[in-house]
């Protein structure tokens, strides 16, 4: 099998970490102080919603499962079903939430498939 290339594995690598961090801060510290300032939620809405943003960091942890999958088995067809995936969640938060998604998440994971695809 085809390994990828130390960049490609970087920069997956990367990706998934940033995913694994989106779980952490979704799932457990949304209500937190630190949780509310970096998702600019009152305390109210970071109770209210807590459920919801633990649904998305449960995504964003098989999205980087996907990802570490993929790195283990230096599979690219894998790491570019993920990536992909990545991008689309990525694009469609920036749509529909905030731009900086786009620089976030979107942005590295294109990054990533094009060191997968290419190198």
């Amino acid at each position: 099998m085809l390994m990828l290339s130390t960049l490609a594995n970087v920069l997956v690598a990367l990706v998934a970490a940033l995913h694994l961090f989106f779980l952490v801060l979704e799932m457990f510290l949304w209500t937190t102080p630190y949780g509310r300032r970096v998702f600019g939620l009152s305390e109210a809405a970071a109770r209210e919603t807590a459920k919801l943003a633990a649904n998305q960091g449960l995504y964003n942890g098989f999205l980087a499962a996907g990802l570490v999958w993929g790195l283990w088995l230096q599979d690219a067809a894998i790491c570019l079903f993920f990536l992909a995936c990545v991008t689309v969640a990525g694009l469609f938060g920036a749509w529909t939430v905030k731009r900086s998604i786009l620089f976030v998440q979107a942005l590295p994971a294109v990054a990533a498939a094009a060191a997968v695809h290419y190198l």
